[in-house]
């Protein structure tokens, strides 16, 4: 979802607020009647804050300016604290991806983009970024109140990242370039790395803001133009952020030093000596088109004219990505898919540190993170301490409105998500996993869940092998090192893992041997710019961020030239 660096503005020590004084009432055990009990305050969640921002922006955007779907339809998108809609939005369908690739393809073809300096492009990269941050306050509004996630998380860590990541792609943009190679005779061999085109981006509804920097960011980077997918849940802010793109900008700089490329306007009226400027994304680079998987996601995933998808969202869905790519143009594909990660702790862990940072891979962003250590391996020395305190802190754990200050814990996303997570809630119950806390619905309205830990949980059991994408914590058992490291790798997934340990070699011999992406040791979520993110087996194809994420917005060209009488070789 560490130090106060910008390395780890998603690391666990930056938002985990302190125990609050909004405990909250949970089921029990197997029979509804638990070990212990919470004091619910329902007016954590009933009494709601009015979020501060209003909704400009619910059309998509195409060749830079808002229009309406070419059908006329609109979908709701809703507060996931009421389940009450907050606006509606355009619904593109395929005639709007068509409107989109075709200004996307403009844009590339025949536009500036690709053909300004990469020092130019680096340059409104960062413009954009400034405009960002001067804004993020109504930003992480308008997160959180679209997506349910905690304010505290949104503004203090989510916001500053996504800045971030938009710094580290503007300073990349100048610095892609081939290579010169040796040849067999008399030749001049230099590798060129181009853009790849018009990329498609389908992003999920978790983390729209950092969803949209880790795919946005190394495409224009690159020289390429987008069109990018919303996810129906959650639209507002990628819309917002768009439009920061076509925004002005208020600068005070002296208009005899302003560069050209800025294409300023002068405010003499009111800025005298000053300068205001767009961030300066040609129109058509940036397309967003909200809409549903099965019409807006499909159309762009099968359309002749993308010459890219990048997608993140469930295993299941990539897979039909996937296969529309390969039917239609065979464009290439990355994916970054689910998760079943491990979070490992061994017999020489301080369990109080352990059980909070067990607590907070699993609990982050109300448990829906692909990379959420949902399967907690316990060893057998520890695991009764460790999972006393871990109940003991998922009932210190503070649910309700997350725009107030201190709640760790808002709403699931939506009604669908809301009741397959109960679902397996329930089938953990009736597969005999015990029922240590939590188990049930928070509230009256929205989709709140309590916070839940099982234990005595079992490899074949579903709440071991699913995505719940929950606030849900399977605790299990294991003996040595042999057995956790076959245990942790016998899933689908690999897309993360954490281990817990004082023993260096312990880390070491872990840190090889599990199966995953991403293995983080003694730490969880720490999600640098710079550092690559992607899973083995069934989590996904590529890497996001980092120089490996460039990789896969290029493509690399030879060109070899005869050389006559060269003085060497």
């Amino acid at each position: 979802m560490a130090a106060r660096r910008i390395s780890s503005l998603l690391s666990r020590s930056l938002y985990l607020p302190s125990a609050s004084a909004y405990p909250f009432l949970s089921q029990g055990r197997n029979s509804g009647l638990g070990r212990g009990t919470h004091r619910l305050s329902t007016a954590a969640i009933e009494e709601l804050i009015i979020p501060p921002v209003q909704v400009n922006y619910t059309k998509l955007l195409i060749n830079g300016q808002f229009v309406d779907a070419a059908s006329g339809k609109t979908f709701p998108t809703l507060d996931p604290r009421t389940g009450e809609v907050i606006a509606h939005v355009a619904e593109a369908d395929s005639e709007d991806i068509n409107r989109a690739v075709s200004a996307a393809r403009k844009a590339f073809d025949e536009g500036p983009w690709p053909k300004m300096t990469a020092y130019e492009r680096s340059r409104i990269l960062l413009r954009f970024a400034d405009l960002v941050e001067k804004h993020s306050d109504e930003l992480a509004a308008l997160e959180t109140w679209n997506n349910g996630k905690p304010f505290e998380q949104a503004a203090k860590a989510e916001l500053p990242l996504f800045v971030r990541l938009f710094h580290y792609y503007a300073g990349w943009a100048d610095k892609i370039h081939g290579l010169t190679a040796p040849a067999d005779g008399p030749y001049h061999v230099q590798t060129l790395h181009e853009p790849i085109g018009v990329a498609g981006q389908i992003i999920p509804w978790n983390f729209p803001l950092i969803m949209f920097a880790w795919k946005v960011g190394p495409a224009l980077a690159c020289g390429n133009t987008i069109v990018l997918k919303a996810a129906e849940q959650t639209p507002l802010t990628a819309l917002y952020v768009a439009k920061l793109f076509h925004e002005h900008n208020l600068a005070k700089i002296q208009a005899d030093a302003m560069p050209e490329h800025y294409e300023a306007e002068l405010e003499i009226n009111d800025f005298p000596q000053n300068a205001r400027w767009k961030a300066g994304l040609p129109p058509g680079v940036l397309n967003i088109v909200p809409g549903y998987g099965p019409t807006a996601g499909a159309a762009l995933a099968r359309h002749m004219d993308v010459d890219k998808i990048a997608f993140t969202g469930s295993t299941d869905t990539g897979k039909v990505v996937l296969e529309l790519a390969a039917k239609s143009n065979l464009k290439p594909v990355t994916l970054e898919l689910g998760g079943k990660s491990p979070f490992i702790v061994c017999e020489d862990a301080d369990v109080d540190k352990a059980v909070e940072l067990a607590h907070f891979a699993l609990f982050f962003n109300q448990g829906q993170c692909c990379c959420a250590g949902s399967r907690t391996f316990v060893h057998e020395r520890v695991y009764d301490e460790f999972l006393e305190k871990s109940k003991a802190r998922a009932l210190r754990r503070t649910v309700g409105d997350p725009f107030k200050k201190g709640i760790e814990q808002g709403p699931q996303i939506d009604g669908e998500q809301f009741e397959k997570i109960l679902r397996y809630i329930r089938s953990g119950v009736e597969s005999s996993a015990t029922l240590e806390c939590g188990g049930g619905r928070l509230g009256s309205k929205g989709f709140y869940i309590q916070p839940t830990v099982f234990s005595g949980v079992q490899d074949h059991m579903l709440i071991a092998k699913d995505e719940i994408f929950g606030p849900v914590q399977s605790i299990l058992k294991f003996n040595d090192l042999d057995d956790v490291i076959r245990r942790a790798n016998a899933t689908r997934y690999g897309l993360a893992a954490g281990v817990f340990t004082n023993n260096l070699d312990t880390a070491n011999t872990l840190s090889r041997a599990l199966r995953a992406g991403t293995v983080w040791i003694n730490c969880f979520d720490v999600f640098d710019a710079a550092i690559p993110f992607g899973g083995y087996k069934m989590s996904g194809i590529g890497r996001e961020k980092g120089i490996y994420s460039l990789h896969n917005y290029l493509q690399v060209k030879s060109v070899v030239t005869p050389l006559k009488n060269p003085a060497w070789l």
